[in-house]
């Protein structure tokens, strides 16, 4: 079926979707006022269903959905062994199937890993390439017209709220920002059937370009952009939607706890406020720069409507945070304001007693 998005007068295709309407600035503010929807071609759906799949999902993922209630929102990670991010969705649960929405070049090796890990579980998983998404900020005409649209197979629209404005039970915040900004990134996605998709293409729209500046103002990690082979939910603060640090055991769950309560994640997500003069954006994987040595790489960036030009980093736990970095973008050196988001002490929150040595000296006679 041809997308009736794309046919939108205007409309810029990119490799994920459309990433804008001939008006990104536009756009981003009409969604940032909960007025516009996103189609989210960047993003696919995986259904679990059966009547052991979220006492399953609970043993094998990060997050505590052994008693999710229908319509309830949340998160979850699939870690490796060493704890490192391997898969990201979100999720929503209508009472009979546990619904996954995850970043289109995730979800089939997310369905696939999870087939695999079935054993004897009452449980089925497909990708389900039938069903859109879509997305908006909650709170303006776009949510009416999303709930009315989604769909309901079990009697429970699918609409996924976003849990990142606040810190999830079970999860933890490293960031010390007064005003957390993910406070007020009310995002939500719907799960849409082809018929109410073609329909919802008459709405007010904006592009992917729209809903990633929103996301990286709000420091949110995505699949697709913050996670590499190395990454520890640790390092983007994702314990703050994604982990339930007092839950059962699951793959990757002993780093979890490990460098939460003993250690010091080796990296640390930032901010960066990019000098603007040059109108260029570093493209994800572009170096940043602590004078002349490699501090880390950006993940994301993006032009924000009242920020200016803005992008997320990894860089290394040893970089000061006061210090000013760099970007390579084109070929141009662009200066980079750091906003902290995960201090260089985060973690080691346990308190450990220390235990006092014995004396070497012999004992009084």
């Amino acid at each position: 079926m041809t997308d009736p998005f794309a046919q939108i007068p205007g409309a810029v295709l990119s490799d994920d979707g459309v990433a804008h309407f001939g008006d990104p600035t536009r756009e981003q503010r009409a969604l940032a006022q909960g007025e516009a929807i996103v189609p989210r071609g960047d993003r696919a759906v995986v259904a679990v269903s059966g009547p052991e799949r979220l006492t399953w999902l609970d043993s094998i993922t990060s997050q505590a959905v052994a008693r999710l209630a229908p319509g309830v929102s949340t998160e979850l990670l699939v870690l490796d062994p060493q704890g490192h991010v391997e898969h990201a969705a979100a999720v929503i649960d209508d009472g009979a199937t546990a619904w996954l929405i995850a970043d289109a070049a995730d979800a089939a090796g997310l369905a696939k890993w999870l087939g695999m890990m079935r054993f004897r579980a009452q449980v089925e998983v497909a990708l389900r390439p039938d069903l859109r998404v879509a997305g908006f900020v909650r709170g303006g005409g776009a949510e009416h017209a999303l709930a009315d649209a989604a769909a309901r197979p079990n009697g429970v629209a699918l609409v996924w709220q976003d849990p990142w404005m606040g810190v999830s039970a079970g999860g933890w915040q490293y960031a010390r920002a007064e005003e957390h900004p993910g406070s007020a990134h009310a995002w939500a996605e719907a799960i849409l059937e082809e018929s109410a998709w073609a329909d919802a293409a008459a709405l007010p729209v904006a592009g992917l370009l729209a809903a990633e500046a929103l996301r990286i103002a709000a420091w949110r990690p995505r699949w697709a952009a913050e996670v590499d082979e190395r990454a520890l939910p640790h390092e983007s603060d994702w314990l703050r939607s994604a982990v339930h640090l007092a839950k059962g055991c699951y793959r990757g769950q002993e780093t979890v706890a490990k460098v939460h309560n003993l250690g010091h994640p080796p990296r640390r997500l930032v901010m960066l406020h990019l000098d603007g003069s040059d109108s260029v954006l570093p493209e994800r994987g572009a170096r940043v720069l602590a004078g002349e040595a490699e501090a880390g790489h950006v993940t994301s960036s993006a032009w924000h409507h009242e920020l200016g030009p803005i992008a997320l980093a990894i860089v290394a736990r040893r970089i000061p945070e006061g210090e000013t970095l760099a970007v390579e973008a084109d070929g141009v050196r662009v200066a980079a304001a750091q906003e902290v988001i995960v201090p260089g002490d985060a973690g080691a929150t346990a308190e450990v007693p220390r235990i006092t040595r014995l004396s070497r000296r012999p004992l009084a006679q």
